[in-house]
């Protein structure tokens, strides 16, 4: 089995981290960008794609910064979490994405991050 490795993705956004965390942690905010549907119940969100039920753990949030999750059927060590990086002097704003995939996967990953993010601009009208 091939290991998975952390890795790490940065994208600007034009957007407030208030505005912006709102799409990070609340299951509606989620599905306008992230998955067709998200529930969430007992610390459990449930996202689906396609009829596909895929459920993660919230293991941290700090307001108006950070999410990170835990898909329940992946590998212990691994998680995916979304920060907001705001710049001091211009105030960018930058959603920082951290991940887990083996080196086969990497690629395809990023892929699908570049596109959900894409996707989350255009529906924050950033």
């Amino acid at each position: 089995m091939l290991e998975k490795k952390k890795f790490n993705l940065e994208y600007e956004v034009n957007s407030s981290p208030k505005i912006l965390f709102t799409f990070l942690n609340e299951p509606n905010g989620l599905a306008q960008w992230f998955a067709d549907d998200v529930t969430y119940r007992d610390q459990i969100y449930t996202f689906t794609w396609d009829d596909e039920e895929q459920k993660a753990k919230l293991l941290s949030i700090k307001e108006n910064k950070l999410v990170k999750f835990k898909w329940l059927d992946d590998e212990p060590h691994c998680y995916f979490e979304m920060e907001i990086v705001q710049d001091e002097l211009t105030n960018d704003v930058a959603l920082s994405i951290t991940d887990f995939a083996t080196d086969d996967t990497i690629q395809d990953r990023t892929l699908i991050w570049d596109n959900q993010i894409q996707y989350l601009v255009s529906v924050l009208g950033a």
